[in-house]
């Protein structure tokens, strides 16, 4: 199962309006649903509560101050999850409501509860729907931040595509609204400073991203390992074109200029470990022969005080380092499960935070 995340602006679910458009978000639900029962697990990062909350009170000249967008946000949350899950329901596909802040996908712990109920929503065939939570975040409301938001969330569940959709068909060579010579840029190599020169400002006066978050969206997720595409969400079927055999014929394209394990792996070798896992001979036979990941079964001590989701040292027997990864578990918690078999560990601790002391997708084992 391939995972995409689709970010949705203002300007798209408006159709160019003061109120969203629900015709055209039918036509984008239509899509993902499409993409679903093809197998895809995709996620929403959907801007338009500002919108929704705006068309509630039929007040459009409300001012542009942050309390006031941050209210308008609160009224219209619920009328465009009310939207959304009544047009999916149409295709019988379930969906969920995930408010997020930058702090939720930068603070490691609540960045692992994130991954892990985005997760478990994706294995269920549920559509997660995301917004930045502008009640208690001015981020997103100043610099439309659900652009780099949207590549916070690939970069949470290692998703294989970001799908930017604008008003625009992709990312020109100047301001296409301005410059009639502006030619589409099909593929971009390198984000440089010109590039971002080149993106401007603003875009939609009924959004408050632009080009330029979407590069900094771009330069985020390709480093991460992710393709991204930037295309008009008006175009008929994008979507379900953009999975298609004709898809680079559509946008604007990044590579990743790594892998999601390459970028990870870096990652894990650049931190300092905040403790210690001792192993036993069979534990080491298996994470260097067979790439798995590490069990509390083969776990024989456990050194420093860490919570979950830190960067911890795997030793062997004769303390060499064998691997380094991210901790599951706490270091009380491993301690309380160490040698213990999998299926005890709800035994042990009265519940489970998974069968893995260290899973093999967050795991280097040292050359």
């Amino acid at each position: 199962m391939s995972r995409i995340v689709v970010k949705l602006g203002t300007s798209v679910l408006t159709a160019g309006t003061p109120h969203l458009n629900q015709r055209r978000m039918l036509d984008l639900v239509g899509q993902v649903a499409g993409l679903c029962e093809s197998g895809h697990g995709v996620v929403l990062v959907s801007s338009g509560a500002v919108a929704a909350g705006r068309a509630l009170l039929d007040d459009p000249h409300l001012n542009r101050s942050v309390p006031a967008r941050q209210m308008l946000s609160a009224i219209g949350q619920p009328r465009l999850m009310h939207i959304y899950a009544d047009l999916f329901a149409i295709f019988e596909v379930h969906v969920a409501q995930v408010l997020l802040t930058r702090g939720d996908v930068t603070h490691r712990e609540r960045y692992l509860n994130a991954r892990d109920t985005l997760m478990s929503l994706l294995a269920r065939a549920v559509v997660p729907i995301i917004n930045e939570n502008d009640t208690v975040s001015t981020a997103e409301i100043r610099v439309g931040d659900n652009d780099n938001l949207s590549a916070y969330v690939a970069n949470l569940i290692d998703a294989d595509l970001l799908v930017l959709l604008t008003d625009q068909p992709g990312l020109f060579t100047t301001d296409p609204r301005t410059d009639p010579n502006a030619q589409l840029i099909p593929v971009v190599d390198r984000i440089d400073e010109a590039l971002f020169a080149a993106a401007g400002g603003s875009g939609s006066p009924l959004g408050t991203g632009g080009m330029r978050t979407k590069l900094e969206a771009a330069q985020f997720a390709t480093r991460s390992g992710t393709t991204v595409v930037i295309a008009q969400g008006a175009r008929p079927d994008v979507l379900l074109d953009l999975m298609g055999p004709d898809c680079r014929s559509i946008g604007t394209w990044f590579e990743p200029t790594s892998t999601h394990m390459e970028s990870r792996k870096r990652w894990l070798l650049s931190e300092s470990p905040h403790g210690s896992l001792h192993v036993d001979a069979g534990a080491v036979r298996a994470l260097r022969e067979h790439k798995v990941s590490l069990l509390p079964v083969g776990i024989t001590a456990v050194h420093g005080a860490f919570d979950r989701g830190v960067v911890v040292g795997i030793l062997g027997p004769d303390g060499a380092a064998v691997a380094r990864g991210l901790a599951t578990y706490s270091s009380a918690e491993l301690d309380r499960i160490r040698g213990v078999q999998s299926e005890r560990i709800v035994d042990r601790l009265g519940y489970t935070l998974g069968n893995e002391a260290v899973h093999r997708d967050y795991l280097v084992v040292m050359v």
